[in-house]
């Protein structure tokens, strides 16, 4: 069975655990633009990657059931929870930034009362803003995303930009360490370039997708020399056009 290569939180190179026919699918669905495919090319699409006809159709059934897909007589199409992860991974691929002045944006958390289930949705929404806590209900940025924040933020937290007196590199090295995420970065890029297989290549290049969701996108004067995003972005470009052209996946995967 191909395997899935991750980079493990806090270390520098990637560990690797089995790819399912769940993680195929979604990694050809989450790359198609519509992510909508009938059966048949499922099957076709699949079979490089080591997956069988018969193991395919139990996966689309079973990721029916669990809300990952929608049915729309033979074409399946992913749900609006994994539209929204395909948007947000688009725009790992491609965030968009703007010039930085050295303001940060700054989320307080003032709602309280809240269970551990509201705490982990709020904490995982902070996160995919890529804001980092400083600590317990201080989040924080640079603000040089072209993006705003949230109008319903406002119903559980203050909101404000801030300029902090610690210098920024020093506190970007606080909250998510870049050294860390650069040296996973280039252990995944060694990994997908040595992969030649169709499934080591598409498990390898799943892994890089996951790792750019977790790219702060800091401003230039904050990343450390040699940062690896735009290399990392590059290489992953470079396998969806390759995928596109092998496989025939609708505007790329």
């Amino acid at each position: 069975m191909p395997m899935n290569l991750s980079a493990e939180p806090g270390s520098a190179g990637p560990v690797t655990r089995p790819l399912s026919a769940r993680s195929v699918v979604l990694s050809l669905l989450l790359g198609a633009h519509p992510p909508r495919l009938p059966v048949r090319e499922l099957v076709r699409l699949v079979e490089p990657f080591g997956v069988g006809g018969s193991t395919l159709r139990a996966a689309l059934s079973r990721m029916v059931a669990a809300g990952d897909l929608r049915r729309t007589d033979a074409v399946y199409g992913l749900s609006d929870r994994l539209l929204d992860r395909q948007r947000r991974q688009d725009e790992a691929l491609r965030p968009r930034t703007r010039a930085w002045d050295g303001d940060w944006e700054m989320v307080v958390i003032t709602a309280t009362g809240r269970g551990p289930a509201e705490r982990a949705d709020l904490r995982a929404r902070l996160t995919a803003l890529r804001l980092a806590e400083l600590r317990e209900g201080v989040w924080l940025r640079p603000a040089n995303l072209a993006r705003p924040l949230p109008a319903e933020l406002s119903e559980v937290a203050l909101t404000c930009t801030a300029r902090p007196d610690e210098p920024g590199a020093d506190l970007v090295a606080r909250l998510w360490p870049p050294a860390t995420w650069a040296a996973g970065a280039r252990a995944l890029l060694d990994s997908a370039t040595a992969a030649s297989h169709p499934a080591d290549r598409l498990t390898a290049y799943a892994a890089v997708v996951r790792h750019l969701l977790a790219d702060p996108v800091l401003p230039a004067p904050l990343l450390p020399a040699g940062w690896p995003g735009d290399a990392l972005r590059a290489a992953y470009a470079a396998y969806q056009r390759e995928l596109a052209a092998s496989v025939g996946l609708p505007d790329g995967a």
